[in-house]
């Protein structure tokens, strides 16, 4: 029997129960009430299911040709990832270090400060070196208490960032490190660190326009 008959004859079953049960002379009994069995899906309800199936997969259509067909690079600066993505496949899932976020004032300038976060947005690879050189910036001596250099040269250091970079902007990079046992954390002034193997993937496949999403 379906499903709606069954409960409907139980209803009237419990009703006609009910009927017999003697009643009490000072308390009143309150009217039975008698339930409609709710009513089955029309036909219509299938053909808008069906309608909407239809228009969900254009859109995911729509939506796939609409991401890029070259990598892209996504930074999760909570969880220290760097994901090299290729529409929805990821490519490479690599260790790194973000921003600390912690702050140094500015001596001289009241109320100015540096902090030390990697910037959150969308950004695109702006450069790529090889070899790159360091060029340690004023508060690089600051924070290690020494007297910020006259001379240029004298702030170029040669080694501590890997093989390669990648710049997206405002003195921002991605590259390696010599600090490897710290991938995982949140102790960059800014950049974003990985592991030589993972720099050295994210170099070769990421060209000049890459984009980069950070948050």
């Amino acid at each position: 029997m379906p499903h709606g008959l069954t409960t409907f004859s139980s209803i009237i079953l419990v009703g006609l129960f009910a009927a017999t049960v003697p009643h009490s002379s000072h308390t009143a009994s309150p009217p039975l009430e008698v339930m409609t069995p709710s009513p089955l899906p029309d036909a219509t309800s299938g053909s808008q299911l069906k309608s909407l199936r239809t228009q969900y997969h254009a859109l995911s259509a729509q939506l796939s040709r609409l991401k890029p067909n070259q990598p892209y690079i996504l930074v999760d600066t909570a969880r220290n990832h760097l994901y090299l993505k290729r529409q929805d496949n990821i490519i490479l899932d690599a260790l790194a270090s973000t921003g600390s976020g912690t702050i140094l004032d500015k001596p001289g300038e009241a109320n100015d400060q540096w902090v030390f976060d990697t910037p959150r947005g969308e950004f695109h690879v702006q450069s790529k070196l090889t070899n790159p050189a360091w060029v340690k910036p004023d508060w690089a001596f600051i924070e290690e208490g020494l007297r910020v250099p006259q001379n240029p040269a004298d702030r170029v250091e040669q080694g501590v960032l890997g093989d390669y970079a990648l710049g997206f902007g405002k003195g921002y990079f991605i590259h390696g490190t010599l600090y490897t046992r710290l991938l995982g954390k949140n102790v960059t002034h800014g950049c974003i660190r990985l592991s030589d193997d993972d720099l050295k993937t994210v170099y070769r496949l990421a060209r000049v326009g890459t984009p980069i999403v950070i948050f």
